[in-house]
């Protein structure tokens, strides 16, 4: 597959499928992020072999499925009609997914349109590399068929041989617990072309061919006059290579990437190329064969933030430094070995790094990289995952490795999706819980799916530390088990450093809560058996972690058995170190790790209590508390102070409930008590504690604030008062003084009492008065004087001043009062209103009349919900006015309560209509009154609010309220928030539509010939139904003529409407038959005829060894003239073989194992070639294996048989080959079953070649061969007999040898071959001396008795 050519300045993009709810959009905001105002475009059901652009939904069928006259239908042989084949989603070059479904299509569709002619502008880069982060989850299959239904003029079919069809098992795929069904993948239909169906923005230039099955929808738009075909451009900006390498490169790349073995499309995670970032920022070498990162013309610079140098020749990450600032580097299926990986420990802003298929076998090299987010190492030679602490990486993919074992897993702090897909760990069992309990919380898929619940309730049973024991090599046991078996393996860890002497017991801490004793366990025990002069010392210290793999941190100051966790401790992990000290020698530590910290049962704990202050009457002491609020919020703690006196039990002090306490006369010789109960803001208490102190002291006596108490007025009676200090008070002395006008001196005027009545002596003069404080023990203190002001003569006063009335909205009420003083004149009357309860002087009044003789007065409306006030100014006759009384009233003055006394609609009662409400409101000042619109769908049912228009009083009838009543409802209420009985008015009459009528209609698309052209309207006047939409054809002279058949709300432009105007008229048709007036947009066009594309490529056939295979395309751009079409051998070097230019192709076993590619070229028949479009199959199938012939040559006793025999159906492997022996010569029905026929004997031989043995002379030989394909798939066993029988070898002896039977007797011995052996012929022989050799006459028999004349001669033995 090949990726989308884009226009100048855009690079194609390669979007995988989107994340759990990290990086999808939702199809409403896709289509709100891309839609262009005023554009628009439908989907409709696929069509396998139709273009690409023509499976738009189209509500215009044709009459079925014609076209005008101008187009012929190809057609399609019965064979394929009826073939079962699927159609299989493959994956495009770069490793993208396929299709989705028809909502995510039809949104790219839309972004072409609307970012047509525009340069994308340059993104934030935080924003581009979460846009090129790839989706974790592998593309799962479904088993949706396809229907052929080609469209006339617009394809060409190749008809295929009739061939078999091959079926393809169907899979599924779960991710993040939902099944998704994906598109398959079939060789009969084509492919997808492009990337497009799996990305969200595509150029605005390029075409959109995106294959899908039939239970997907797809959308295909071009929206440049001038479109091009998808090609094999591997996105570099022009000026970095030349274009033939660029070509060259990029062929080189799909190739590599099209085979299976080299990349798993279900595990291999590849990025998306950021098409936003300019030239400076971006690096796009994939496929172009690059060996060394500092070859001339690659370009390496600090600027660079994307690069992509995936399906190239690296071996070494040297000349990487220099890329600083790279946030996504792609280095997928290149040569890297590792280790190695040190130059990037410069790359510290790196966000994204891909090492997929690649050799690597270690990545303890890679250094710590404190941006890196994703990390792709899948399908590589890995055994561990042990490196640096990645301390922000998010997704781990490292599927497809040699992973075996845990050990040395690294510290990830916020990893979220884990995959290790086959690897053999996974035979570990319960694998996810203990890769739970090495990542922590922050872990939410593992192997792309959620974690399961089972595991994680595992997870949640094991030890705290059981992580550090699996980094170190544990083998993970069952948790009923891994408290002793983890104890056990750090013992063995820890054993050999032990004090001599002692063996650990127990370590272990105590679950730990918030502000609660948290206590170590570390015992060690002394063994029987040694006697130890010394005792065992331990030391402690105390540290604290976000987990148990993380880096922990020590806590200051803490160093015993006991540490209080700190409410900033909660969900952290405490751990302690114990240094074991036998005598001056300290030995290695041991720890023991605690469970994450516990938020506090949220009963808080006094850990101190304290009482600061001198105990002395009248000072102030203040008690403190040290409170451990053990998980909840601190609170105001109960805090009260008790006296306790000498020999009796404490006493609560009443008001003496601060944790500030001044010390009082009560005090003296007591011992006070400090108790303080802490509470939490929730209202949880803990236990009070209390806090004795010693005995107060008392202070010595003394006074202050001494003041004289009453008016200087005659006749009244003022008094001396002041605040005694210092103990007990005992008979302390009061003196009064009076002015002499004449000296200015005090003459004493009575003592004994402090209090006064003034006389008329006093008046004009002044008063002193003289306090001496004693106490009870008769101690004096200082005494304290104070001088009144000049006593004045008594003016008149008022007394027993009442507002009496109805305090009701305007009713009348008056002021009454008694005056003293003498006679009464004209006092004076003023009214003022408050808010105020209490009176605070008069500027915090509102007046409401001005001072009058009038002492009555009506309530006004704005005195509702105030306080009445009266000001009473008592004058004598003379006009001598006294001091003004003020009299407020007890409440505030009342209204009525609110209410309506009417309630109206008025206005158009139709779509589009205002209504305005309107009432009459009674009851004192009114407030928010509260407005509602309901609908009814009958007059007396309960409505539905309209909450668009509540507290409004006017609506403008909207489509919803079409044939339903109205209502208006408002509740009364006053402004003090009192609120009335609601009152509801219903409208006359039900709403009527508006009539249907089009307020806008234009058509949106492009005047080029295979062009969707959509209806883009706007409909008013009620529920629209379904609109008469015809289309016409206008010439350059004028004159018009309908389209037939086209009557939707879109339409193609063919072949026969090139140079013609296209326009549309709609007659707007309401969905109760109501129809408007008709409107025509204006004309587009004239239609010019695209450029020759091929818009659909698929092949024909079956793929597998031994069949024919052919293609059909689609093609636009005008007359079609003479295509090209090349047919290639794609080899697993990346070498392309071309293997003819004909309309099919025979495949033979040279094609097994590769892919067949065919590059279609569009030609006009003007002769304008359009861009080569390509497709390449599956890996060619072998055929089922098939064994043609097999013949068993001439059969000869001790030579060995080699069957002549001929294999078809891929590569052969090792066959099973059974030789059987028959004395007769079987038929053919025999043959069948000849190794159960009961006539038959198994030689027992089950090698091709066969060595006849004397058994088998005369014997019939039958060979079964069971044909096998190297794979172990096997045919149909074949059966071949021998033409004759097995002749028997030449007759032959050896190893003659004279053996000595008894003295005197020998006896000749042999081997005899050659069949059966007959009476051969045995001669003795007798040697002599001289080398004479004498035929023994009568010597015929195999034994031979020695005469004398055998003496001093050798005896030989002749054997034939």
């Amino acid at each position: 597959m090949e990726d989308p050519e884009a226009q100048p300045g855009e690079d194609p993009v390669i979007k995988p499928l989107n994340l759990d709810h990290h990086f999808a959009e939702s199809p409403a905001e896709s289509v709100t992020k891309v839609a262009k105002p005023g554009k628009s475009s439908e989907a409709a059901k696929p069509k396998v072999s139709a273009p690409a652009n023509s499976t738009r939904k189209r509500s215009d069928t044709r009459n079925g499925s014609e076209l005008s006259s101008g187009f012929a239908r190809s057609t399609v042989s019965s064979s394929l009609r009826s073939s079962n084949s699927v159609a299989v989603t493959r994956r495009n070059s770069t490793g993208g997914l396929s299709e989705k479904s028809s909502a995510s299509t039809a949104r790219q569709q839309n972004n072409t349109s609307s970012i047509a002619g525009k340069k994308p502008s340059t993104l934030l880069a935080t924003e581009s590399v979460r846009r090129s982060l790839p989706e974790l989850r592998g593309s799962s299959l479904s088993s949706s068929a396809t229907k052929l239904t080609p469209r006339a003029n617009l394809s060409e079919t190749r008809k295929s041989v009739p061939v078999s069809p091959v079926g393809r098992s169907l899979s599924t795929s779960t991710a993040s617990g939902t099944s998704i069904q994906k598109t398959l993948r079939k060789s009969t239909v084509k492919p997808s072309s492009s990337a497009s169906s799996s990305l969200k923005k595509i150029s605005s230039s390029s075409l959109d061919s995106t294959a899908s099955s039939a239970s997907k929808k797809t959308i295909s738009k071009v929206s440049s006059p001038i479109t091009r075909s998808p090609t094999v451009s591997s996105g570099l900006r022009s000026g970095s290579l030349s274009s033939s390498l660029d070509r060259s490169s990029n062929l080189s790349g799909r190739k590599k990437a099209a085979t299976p073995e080299s990349r798993d499309s279900h595990f291999i995670v590849l990025p998306q190329v950021e098409i936003k970032a300019g030239d400076d920022v971006r690096l796009d070498l994939r496929g172009h064969r690059v060996r060394n990162l500092n070859a001339g013309g690659l370009n390496l610079s600090p600027n660079l933030e994307f690069v992509y140098l995936r399906d190239n020749l690296l071996s070494t990450l040297e000349g990487v430094e220099i890329l600083t600032r790279v946030k996504v580097l792609d280095l997928s299926f290149n040569d890297f070995k590792g280790p190695g990986f040190e130059p990037l420990a410069n790359c510290k802003a790196l966000q994204q790094l891909y090492l997929a298929g690649n050799q690597i076998t270690s990545l303890i090299s890679l250094p710590q990289l404190p941006n890196l987010e994703f990390l792709s190492v899948a399908q590589n030679k890995l055994k561990s995952l042990a490196m640096a602490s990645q301390p922000r990486l998010q997704v781990l993919a490292a599927s497809k490795n040699r992973i075996s074992t845990l050990k040395g897993f690294p510290y990830l702090p916020v990893l979220e999706h884990l995959r290790v897909e086959e690897n053999p760990i996974l035979k570990m069992p319960h694998l996810e819980a203990a890769s739970i309990l090495l990542v922590g919380p922050t872990l939410k898929k593992f192997n792309d799916r959620d974690l399961s619940r089972d595991e994680l309730a595992l997870a949640k049973r094991y030890p705290t530390h059981t992580a550090l024991c699996i980094r170190d090599g544990w083998e993970f046991s069952r948790p009923e088990h891994a408290a002793d078996s983890t104890f056990r393996f750090l013992f063995e860890q820890w054993k050999d450093h032990f004090p001599p002497g002692y063996l650990l017991k127990e370590a272990s801490i105590d679950k730990p809560f918030e502000e609660d004793a948290c206590r170590c366990h570390i015992v060690f025990v002394q063994e029987s058996t040694l006697s130890i002069d010394s005792d065992i010392i331990l030391k402690y210290k105390w540290f604290l972690g976000e987990r148990t793999l993380s880096n922990f941190t020590a806590i200051p100051d803490v160093n015993g058995e006991v540490y209080w966790p700190k409410h900033e401790d909660i969900n952290k992990i405490l751990k302690v170190e114990c240094i074991p000290v036998l005598g001056e020698t300290e030995y290695p530590s041991i720890f023991a790790i605690s469970s994450p910290v516990t938020r506090g049962n949220g009963i808080p704990k006094v850990v101190n209590l304290e009482v600061h202050g001198e105990l002395v009457e009248g000072n102030v002491i203040k008690g403190h508390a040290k409170v451990a609020w053990c998980g909840g919020t601190p609170g105001k703690g109960v805090a009260s102070w008790l006296r306790k006196r000498w020999n009796s039990s404490p006493v609560v002090i009443a008001g003496a409930e601060d944790e500030e306490y001044q010390l009082t006369l009560d005090d003296i010789d007591s011992s006070l008590v400090f108790m303080y109960t802490p509470v939490t803001e929730e209202g949880a208490k803990g236990e009070p504690q209390y806090k004795y102190t010693d005995f107060v002291k008392a202070a010595a006596p003394s006074v202050n604030n001494v003041r004289i108490v009453g008016d200087a007025v005659e006749g009244n009676v003022i008094r001396g008062v002041g605040n005694y200090f210092g103990g007990r008070e005992g008979p302390s002395k009061f003196e009064w003084l009076r002015e002499n006008k004449e000296t200015g001196d005090f003459l004493i005027v009575t003592s004994g009492t402090p209090e006064y009545t003034l006389t008329k002596e006093d008046v004009g003069r002044r008063l002193a008065f003289v306090y001496i404080p004693i106490n009870f023990e008769g101690q004096e203190g200082e005494s304290v004087s104070i001088v009144s002001g000049t006593v004045r003569q008594a003016p008149p006063k008022v007394t027993n001043v009442k507002i009496i009335g109805d305090l009701r909205e305007n009713s009348k009420i008056t002021v009454t009062g008694a005056v003293m003083g003498g006679t009464e004149g004209s006092s004076r009357v003023q009214w003022f209103k408050t808010n105020s309860s209490t009176l605070n002087g008069e500027n915090e009044l509102e007046a409401m009349s001005t001072s009058k003789v009038a002492k009555a007065f009506r309530i006004p409306l704005g005195a509702v919900g105030c306080y009445i006030v009266a000001k009473y100014t008592p004058m004598t006759p003379n006009g001598e006015s006294g001091e003004s009384v003020y009299v407020i009233t007890e409440r505030v003055v009342e209204t009525l309560p609110p209410s309506l006394n009417f309630l109206s609609i008025t206005g158009d009662y139709s779509e589009g209509g205002i209504l305005t409400a309107s009432y009459g409101y009674i009851g004192g000042q009114e407030g928010k009154s509260i407005y509602n619109w309901y609908l009814h769908e009958v007059e007396n049912d309960m409505g539905t609010l309209i909450h668009e228009v509540s507290g409004l009083l006017q609506y403008r009838v909207t489509k919803d309220a079409i044939g339903k009543f109205i209502s208006f409802q408002c509740i009364p209420v006053r402004d003090d928030g009192i609120v009335g009985e609601p009152r509801t008015c219903l409208g006359q009459e039900r709403i009527r539509p508006g009539s249907p009528r089009l307020l806008a209609l234009q058509i949106v698309g492009d005047a080029v010939e295979g062009t969707i052209l959509s209806v883009e309207k706007n409909y008013w006047g009620g529920e629209e139904g379904d609109s008469v939409f015809r289309w016409f054809q206008t010439s350059s002279d004028g004159s018009q003529c309908e389209i037939r058949g086209a009557s939707g709300s879109s339409y193609m432009p063919t072949v026969d409407d090139i140079g013609f105007f296209i326009s549309v008229s709609c007659e707007p048709v309401r969905n109760d038959w109501a129809r408007g007036p008709i409107v025509l947009s204006e004309q587009i066009g004239p239609i010019v005829a695209g450029p020759p594309t091929c818009q659909s490529l698929e092949f024909l056939g079956s793929i597998m060894e031994g069949q024919r295979l052919s293609f059909t395309a689609s093609y636009i751009g005008g007359e079609r003239g003479d295509c090209l079409h090349e047919w290639f051998r794609l080899k697993a070097n990346g070498i392309k073989e071309k293997l003819s230019s004909d309309e099919f192709i025979d495949l033979t076993l040279d094609d097994v194992g590769r892919s067949i590619e065919l590059v279609y070229t569009p030609i006009r028949k003007d002769g304008i070639k359009g861009n080569s479009r390509s497709i390449i199959s599956d890996e060619i199938s072998p055929a089922d294996p098939v064994g043609l012939a097999l013949v068993i040559p001439d059969c000869h006793q001790n030579q060995e048989i080699v069957p002549l025999k001929t294999y078809f159906g891929g590569q052969e492997g090792v066959g099973k080959y059974t030789w059987h022996r028959t004395k007769t010569k079987p038929n053919g029905l025999v043959l069948t079953d000849i190794s159960s026929s009961s006539e038959d004997v198994m030689c027992g031989q089950t090698f091709s070649t066969y060595t006849p043995s004397l058994e088998d002379v005369g014997a019939y030989l039958v060979l079964q061969w069971l044909p096998t394909r190297v794979d172990g798939q096997s045919g149909k066993p074949l059966v071949a007999i021998s033409s004759s029988a097995v002749i028997p070898a030449p007759p032959a002896v050896s190893s003659v040898h004279v053996k000595q039977l008894t003295s005197g007797i020998y006896s000749g011995e042999g081997e005899y071959s050659g069949g059966y052996e007959g009476s051969s012929l045995f001669s003795w022989y007798r040697e002599t001396s001289d080398g004479t050799i004498i035929l023994i006459n009568g010597a015929n028999y195999k034994t031979y008795e020695v005469t004398d004349a055998d003496y001093n001669s050798r005896l030989l033995f002749g054997f034939r």
